[in-house]
């Protein structure tokens, strides 16, 4: 691996920084929250006051990018500072992390923080090369398997390589998983106070099935127009819910709710100063499951969701703080994605980056240093679920590939985000050299896996 940036060059970015005193890092990742879901952003229907204030006290993104549209390539991206034309994990169901990618907890492990993941991993099973505890994480709780943390009230999430069992869910639902999560990342930050720490909280709140606590989703009821009960009682794949919209809402309240209990404690231990805590948002929200994103209108002025590449399905909150560091109530519309964590973190703490990262520290961004904050030329997305798409946003314009898994030839559009931010008007076919560029790119911006679906009809 190469060292991009000394203790020295760090001090000049940071002041003097000892190795007792590297800030603290914690990565809060909600998911299926749509950009349009959070206060800040715009909604006006659920209440996010706590995730509010964190806007109010640091520094609120409006060009930032998931990793992907769907859960597990996203985190594959997070963990790896790669984008999806590189990245091990490029679709749900794509297997394990390898022995050979270099994760954000093990580029900061090199330089002495303790590392924690609690949440949902989702990028290696047990006893495969992916497990957190053999991709830089010291400790880990949660959910390994993406699709069993569908259900809130699992029957066992795991501590590392223990299993955990819940015996009590299976009729009396006693642990709700999200509260569980919650209660580690407390513990976890009571213990670690005294030593460099980075805590990755990849929640599993927004995501369906639609179930909550009765006091988030109490009240909500009556309160707030509601919709059919969705599925059946003893339906086989999400649960049945009677008030979907009232669920929703109340998960959005206490995933908001957690955020702020978080930030309280790092507050309460003196250690505001001294940690960053960055809070976004793995994609765009979700109809499934009785989840309604055109009624709390979740992807914002947007088109598009989850599983999907235009800006609805992938531009996501981000909000920084870090008093003192990052000014309150800033605002920055620099382009980046979820590969840029890596590389924010490596520049934060002196340590070294893997070589083949794609993403750009934002850190000159986050101190107010724009004039030194270098920029993406593109930004790159690819999916080889469903029919196969491809995405590139360069400058203003975005390109999209769609049906490259489909025997005709895929479709090229073209938008200008710039008088289009809603990707209504293609204007592909009145700009034939930005289409050309564009499609160039998306060849060049990708390594073929072992095993290529991208490209490839059903």
């Amino acid at each position: 691996m190469k060292l991009l940036h000394s203790f020295l060059s760090l001090a000049l970015v940071c002041g003097s920084l000892s190795a007792a005193d590297r800030p603290n890092i914690i990565y809060i990742l909600a998911d299926d929250l749509g950009v349009g879901d959070v206060g800040c952003y715009g909604q006006r229907l659920l209440k996010t006051p706590r995730i509010d204030q964190l806007a109010e006290e640091g520094m609120r993104f409006t060009q930032h990018y998931s990793g992907s549209a769907s859960c597990a390539p996203t985190r594959s991206c997070l963990m790896t500072g790669q984008h999806t034309g590189h990245t091990r994990v490029r679709k749900n169901g794509d297997g394990p992390l390898l022995p050979g990618d270099v994760t954000i907890g093990e580029v900061l492990q090199e330089v002495g923080y303790k590392t924690a993941a609690i949440g949902k991993w989702g990028v290696g099973e047990i006893e495969t090369t992916g497990v957190p505890w053999n991709q830089g994480f010291d400790y880990f709780f949660g959910y390994l398997n993406q699709r069993n943390a569908h259900s809130h009230y699992p029957p066992f999430m795991w501590r590392n390589d223990e299993k955990v069992l819940y015996p009590g869910n299976a009729e009396m639902r006693t642990h709700y998983s999200h509260d569980e999560f919650t209660r580690e990342a407390l513990s976890f930050i009571h213990e670690n106070q005294d030593e460099p720490f980075f805590l990755y909280v990849p929640y599993t709140l927004v995501h369906v099935d639609l179930d909550v606590p009765a006091d988030s989703m109490e009240p909500w009821i009556g309160n707030i127009e509601e919709t059919s009960p969705h599925g059946s009682p003893g339906g086989q794949h999400y649960i049945y819910q009677e008030t979907p919209h009232a669920a929703f809402a109340g998960m959005v309240s206490r995933l908001d709710r957690d955020v702020g209990r978080i930030v309280d404690l790092v507050d309460e231990l003196g250690m505001a100063e001294n940690t960053l805590i960055i809070f976004s948002s793995d994609n765009g929200p979700t109809p499934a499951g009785g989840a309604d994103p055109e009624f709390f209108d979740g992807n914002g002025p947007f088109r598009g969701i989850k599983f999907e590449f235009y800006e609805g399905g992938i531009r996501c909150p981000m909000i920084a703080r870090w008093p003192g560091k990052v000014a309150a109530g800033s605002e920055t519309d620099h382009v980046s994605a979820q590969w840029d964590l890596l590389p924010t973190a490596a520049e934060l703490t002196g340590a070294s980056v893997p070589e083949a990262v794609d993403g750009v520290s934002f850190l000159p961004t986050l101190l107010g240093n724009d004039a030194q904050q270098a920029v993406h030329d593109h930004l790159y997305w690819e999916a080889a679920d469903k029919k196969g798409w491809q995405a590139v946003r360069r400058g203003n314009w975005k390109g999209h590939r769609i049906g490259t898994r489909t025997k005709g030839d895929a479709v090229f559009e073209l938008y200008d985000l710039s008088k289009d931010i809603a990707e209504e008007s293609n204007v592909a076919d009145a700009n034939p050299g930005v289409v050309k560029e564009l499609s160039t790119l998306m060849d060049a911006g990708r390594t073929a896996p072992a095993t290529d679906t991208l490209f490839q009809p059903k």
